[in-house]
């Protein structure tokens, strides 16, 4: 089961949720899981074309979810604490940074865009529907 462990507002107007979703996987070892997630709502403006706009709200619809997990498994009951505290000071010093910048929410979006078009047979059921 997760629990919210921070919620963080960023500069550029999102909200940060970070998750502990540990759970024990034996009497004496757990493994210890963060879990890193970021709602945002789907502008036209973050798209050079209204059709990029289109096609990805209609794959991912007007809101959609980044996410950002890292897991350790095996790790002995007494050092689940210190094991979660290392996960989450990685991602605050390499992955933060990035999620910071003003234009983190428009890059998110076009790579989304780009990914229907790249692998445009996962997304055939969406796609069929838009046509």
């Amino acid at each position: 089961m997760k629990r919210l462990i921070e919620e963080i507002a960023l500069p550029n107007g999102l909200t940060i949720n970070i998750w502990d979703a540990s759970r024990v996987i034996a009497a004496d070892t757990t493994s210890v899981v963060l879990i890193v997630t970021i709602r945002m709502e789907l502008k036209p403006d973050y798209f050079p074309a209204a059709d990029h706009y289109k096609l990805t709200t209609s794959v991912f619809g007007t809101e959609m979810l980044y996410e950002y997990r890292k897991e350790r498994t095996f790790v002995k009951n007494d050092e689940v604490e210190p094991v979660f505290q290392e996960l989450l000071e990685t991602f605050k010093t390499d992955a933060l940074p990035y999620l910071c910048r003003e234009n983190f929410p428009q890059q998110f979006a076009r790579s989304k865009h780009r990914e229907i078009i790249s692998n445009p047979y996962q997304y055939r059921q969406y796609l069929e529907k838009a046509v």
